[in-house]
């Protein structure tokens, strides 16, 4: 979950748990994923207790999250009527809000982070008068965007994700190719996005914020804008390609090369051509070093002591080992804290001889740098498909390991 998704959902339960009607209920929180489990750290941390995690994944039914299960969304039935509140921080809000409401129940539900801003299931007045002028102020940035990238094609990533935006850009010559693009500005949201986009080139970028980023989509799909693509593979009003995952597991890169920009499955991507020497003060003794990677955004953590474990094992033979950091991320103990730039990454691991890092974007970014890497997965499920993480996201040419519950670290 990213900050700004994270200080919203954390004022709105601020604000939710001020108010009197919660007093005495039940909390329950409807689909695991990495959102809900930071949900369920803050309500902990507060004194609150949370009954149960709903899933409509039965392969999770065995499994908890701090002592709290999960189970099937059935399960709050069971509460007396108006006794139980349900919140949701998960993407599919509508349709589990829905859901809960066929079922039968009858008590509060609660969004406390607003994804998809651009969908509200309201006819009301003030409901359509909000939408008119979101649509009105995304059609000015679309105009601001033409404006200062004449004549380019737009190319808008909806999301700030580094793996996603690795994979835009490996397939993105071959889109402009078929369609006979000669310039194009590409939209990401954040710097580090930005940064990845530059290792593929000489492109012209913008970065614009989330809330800019939805608005200017929303205006380009209102208008009909036959000059701007959106490449993603669930962005639910614009393709639904992830739905095939009900029926088979396929790659995320697969998904993007075929799905997203049609091409052949024997394309071969593009590779980063403006990697950089890594420039900063940080000494790293070749190849006797270790640079770890135990953050990302959108993934469940992996537990602490797992990489104490791994870390105390490489410290034994005599590695120096280093945590990759960026902001407030603090290093693992006993690890040097490196911050270098996204295009400096592989640099710096190739240099250390050794990377581990919970698979995130960062490990697309340096998936072909020379050194041992060793990507390590949490066992979570991919949204709600029977696949785990490990069916999308597997690596070539890396060492995959999932972390699965009493887990213990053993060096090959």
């Amino acid at each position: 979950m990213d900050q700004l998704h994270y200080k919203e959902m954390e004022e709105n339960l601020n604000q939710l748990l001020q108010e009197p009607i919660i007093q005495g209920k039940k909390l329950y929180l409807f689909g695991h994923c990495n959102a809900t489990e930071e949900l369920a750290n803050l309500l902990l941390e507060k004194g609150f207790s949370v009954k149960a995690i709903l899933d409509n994944n039965t392969e999770k039914y065995k499994k908890e999250y701090k002592g709290i299960k999960i189970c099937s969304p059935q399960t709050v039935l069971a509460e007396p009527p108006g006794q139980a509140l349900v919140c949701i921080v998960a993407r599919a809000y509508a349709a589990m809000a829905e859901q809960l409401k066929k079922m039968g129940f009858t008590g509060l539900v609660r969004k406390l982070v607003d994804y998809n801003s651009y969908a509200e299931y309201s006819l009301s007045p003030d409901t359509i008068a909000r939408k008119r002028q979101r649509v009105e102020r995304g059609i000015l940035l679309l105009r601001q965007l033409e404006q200062s990238y004449p004549g380019s094609f737009k190319i808008l990533c909806p999301f700030s994700a580094l793996g996603d935006i690795y994979f835009v850009m490996s397939y993105l010559p071959y889109f402009m190719q078929k369609r006979n693009i000669r310039n194009c500005v590409i939209g990401v949201i954040g710097m580090p996005c930005s940064q990845v986009v530059r290792l593929f080139g000489s492109y012209q970028v913008e970065v614009l914020s989330q809330k800019d980023m939805d608005e200017t989509i929303q205006a380009a799909l209102y208008t009909e804008d036959e000059n701007v693509f959106i490449p993603h593979q669930d962005r639910p009003y614009v393709v639904n390609l992830s739905r095939v995952l009900y029926l088979k597991p396929i790659p995320l890169e697969t998904i993007y090369c075929c799905g997203v920009f049609g091409l052949p499955l024997s394309t071969k991507p593009f590779s980063p051509a403006r990697l950089c020497e890594y420039g900063g003060e940080t000494y790293i003794e070749p190849g006797k070093s270790v640079i770890f990677s135990p953050y990302a955004k959108s993934v469940t953590a992996i537990k602490q002591e797992v990489w104490m474990q791994i870390v105390a094992d490489y410290q034994k033979d005599g590695y120096t080992c280093y945590t990759n950091t960026a902001g407030n991320e603090l290093p693992l103990p006993g690890t040097i804290p490196i911050s270098p730039s996204i295009s400096e990454v592989q640099s710096v691991v190739e240099r250390a001889g050794t990377f581990i890092g919970i698979r995130s974007g960062l490990c697309d970014v340096i998936r072909e740098a020379s050194c041992q890497k060793i990507a390590l997965y949490p066992d979570y499920y991919y949204c709600d498909t029977k696949w785990k993480a490990i069916d999308m996201y597997r690596l070539e040419s890396w060492e995959n390991i999932v972390v699965e519950e009493g887990f213990q670290w053993k060096k090959n």
